[in-house]
């Protein structure tokens, strides 16, 4: 075992855990778009020419105003701007982490049920708007880490920022991993540099919450079908209490608590390797409080968790060692520390953590890919 353990290579398994993801996300988002999934191409849909300025609306009147001038399918035009932004994320998460010393205990994050693996996992939760916000971050990280973020540079990430809020609200509650991020690379606090962040957010926030419309004004449906794409289900039929829902499906909810503490020892054990760790744990404790308006308002519990972990695992890369090779990685001993973290990523790799309603069972990615292929076999038998 000694000797397999001196040939392992753990930025090997994160460049292949990158290729799988990416490609996984982009096949999925295909067919979610191509099925007129109203959950995800709606969510994308969603415009001003219903009622006028609302949130999220951003986005379907920009992709309506690219069918005017291109005449291709929504479906086709929305699909293509999401396998942009998914390449861009992935893209610059690679890049930054090209040149990094990679531990084993930094691709048990990859590997957690929250993290890259939760994709494979939650087939609905990739092709969402979320990965234009993962995009600038990565972007972010990565001139951060290449001492190259200019003044331009910020401004054109404050001003993404600024229009991620107009294609979706909950860029607002992530906004301290952007701070954070700051802080670790210059080791200060600079009140005036974080302002044009956190108003970038909070402007269009304020104008959302004064002047913003619902989100089906009553055409929308009318609309869509006219431009070809004809929805059955999704956000313009939502018309759910969620905190009832939660009320009436508690014990799915309470579930929660096991794959949130799960994540919290994980990270704990993360952060006990880091000379930071102090100023990271404050900091990444006051980052999950500061969204936990998203937990009161939505049902989307481990939406919100995968979020979560997606930025944790770029902002950690940014603390890992530099290094000239591009393979990179720390050689394994059998001590404590490789034990835990082995024991980790086997557990991580058995529970499953859903969007919403359940969350915590033990349909992991040993479940989707050892038995799952085979029950849905016998069903097409």
């Amino acid at each position: 075992m000694k000797k397999a353990l001196y040939y392992f290579n753990s930025k090997i398994f994160i460049y292949l855990i990158i290729i799988a993801t990416a490609l996984f996300a982009i096949v999925f988002t295909y067919f979610h778009n191509i099925r007129s999934d109203g959950y995800i191409l709606g969510d994308w849909l969603i415009n001003y020419q219903d009622g006028g300025f609302k949130r999220r609306g951003l986005s379907g009147s920009f992709f309506f105003l690219l069918q005017d001038l291109s005449g291709f399918s929504l479906h086709y035009l929305v699909f293509g701007f999401q396998v942009i932004i998914i390449i861009l994320f992935f893209y610059y998460y690679f890049k930054l982490i090209q040149y990094k010393e990679a531990t084993f205990l930094y691709l048990s994050l990859l590997l957690s049920s929250l993290g890259f693996v939760g994709l494979f996992n939650c087939v609905d939760y990739v092709g969402k708007k979320e990965f234009i916000v993962f995009f600038l971050f990565a972007y972010f990280v990565y001139q951060l880490n290449q001492n190259t973020l200019s003044r331009f540079k910020e401004y054109f990430i404050c001003l993404g920022l600024f229009l991620a809020m107009l294609f979706h609200e909950i860029t607002l509650f992530f906004i301290p991993y952007f701070l954070i991020a700051l802080y670790l690379k210059t080791k200060k606090i600079e009140y005036r540099r974080y302002l044009k962040y956190i108003l970038a957010v909070f402007i269009p926030a304020i104008i959302i919450v004064l002047f913003g419309k619902e989100i089906n004004e009553g055409q929308s449906l009318q609309i869509l079908k006219d431009r070809g794409v004809i929805l059955t289900k999704g956000i313009f039929f939502w018309n759910i209490d969620e905190r009832q829902y939660i009320k009436d499906h508690l014990y799915e909810y309470l579930l929660y608590i096991f794959s949130l503490g799960f994540s919290v020892f994980h990270l704990w054990f993360y952060l006990k390797y880091q000379t930071s760790r102090k100023i990271l744990s404050i900091a990444l404790v006051l980052a999950f409080l500061f969204s936990l308006p998203l937990f009161y308002l939505a049902i989307d519990w481990g939406r919100w968790m995968y979020i979560h972990m997606i930025f944790i695992i770029v902002l950690f890369a940014l603390l890992l060692k530099d290094s000239e090779s591009s393979l990179a990685s720390e050689k394994l001993i059998l001590n404590k520390k490789f034990w835990i973290t082995f024991f980790i990523i086997i557990i991580s790799l058995i529970y499953r953590v859903e969007m919403s309603g359940r969350g915590f069972t033990f349909e992991g990615f040993f479940y989707r890919t050892l038995i799952a292929p085979f029950e849905l076999l016998n069903k097409m038998i």
